[in-house]
């Protein structure tokens, strides 16, 4: 090979070394000057975060919350759901304030679709995903209120507390954190968070008349308000055509009311206990109440 071009190689190499290593020195010393130094409560705050990201405290991921959290005094330590109380108190004492009260959420679904067998009105061809199904006149489902059925609810779910059984999503509440996040998720809007001390819930979300929802689901609600003139506590609502329950009302009322709405209600899965499966399984015995639901 040619000595000259041998020294225009290396020459040229030399050239790259020097601005390299001039830019090199020059971000080191910006990234010094420039340096924001990290307060390490933050560090201790981040070790004690669930880590979700799940966005339940009300801010854009646990660093955002751990930052506001020792930064500003007006922020609780009692913000991150999935922590639970043993986070609570750990950042409460990191932080030097009060843990105040904690009042854990869990999400709950509104259709009670998992108890019939005959709910397609066509055969979906496409997209395997509940927002894209949703888009085909409401998707698969005969009732354009009911779950879609393709668990997008249980992929978004970060803390796996949600599984898809005979394409229902069945929730399982020692796991779920109270994130939210399958409550932004869902097309269909079904999800909401309850509090943990809930006494009763409601299973369906039809908007439409009791005469039109019978139509299509023999498990939807009336709309008769007949849970809402027996509740005693007038903790239960009829609110753009869909019943309400208001828990704080409803648990400072207490159980001496005997779960007067489930009593009132004719359809046995519109309003349930809290916490019970709405997914009846078999072998399990049914009331003549119950049998006029299926």
């Amino acid at each position: 090979m040619d000595p000259l071009y041998i020294k225009m190689a290396l020459g040229g190499l030399a050239v790259l070394g020097c601005i390299g290593l001039f830019f090199g020195v020059g971000l080191g010393l910006a990234a010094h000057k420039f340096a924001v130094e990290i307060n390490p409560k933050v560090e201790e705050v981040l070790e004690h975060l669930a880590g979700g990201q799940c966005g339940a405290c009300g801010f854009p991921g646990c660093e955002a919350y751990a930052e506001a959290v020792v930064a500003d005094p007006s922020v609780s330590p009692s913000l991150c759901f999935p922590g639970k109380t043993a986070t609570a108190e750990a950042i409460a004492k990191i932080t030097g304030k009060e843990m105040g009260s904690l009042e854990g959420a869990v999400a709950v679904i509104h259709c009670a679709r998992c108890l019939r067998s005959d709910y397609e009105k066509y055969e979906y061809v496409g997209y395997g995903n509940c927002s894209a199904a949703n888009l085909a006149f409401a998707g698969p489902t005969d009732c354009p209120y009911g779950c879609v059925g393709f668990g997008e609810c249980e992929q978004a779910c970060p803390f796996h507390a949600i599984t898809m059984e005979h394409h229902f999503p069945v929730i399982d509440m020692d796991a779920c954190t109270g994130c939210g996040i399958c409550v932004q998720t869902c097309p269909k809007n079904l999800f909401s968070l309850v509090p943990q001390n809930a006494r009763v819930v409601v299973r369906c979300s039809s908007r439409d008349s009791g005469k039109e929802t019978h139509k299509i689901c023999s498990s939807g609600c009336l709309h008769c308000e007949s849970c809402i003139r027996a509740c005693p506590a007038n903790a239960i609502s009829m609110v753009d055509n869909l019943i309400q329950i208001d828990h704080k009302t409803c648990r400072e009322y207490g159980p001496s009311c005997q779960e007067a709405c489930i009593a009132a209600c004719f359809m046995a899965h519109v309003i349930q206990p809290f916490r019970f499966h709405p997914l009846l399984k078999d072998g399990t015995k049914i009331t003549a109440q119950e049998a006029l639901a299926l």
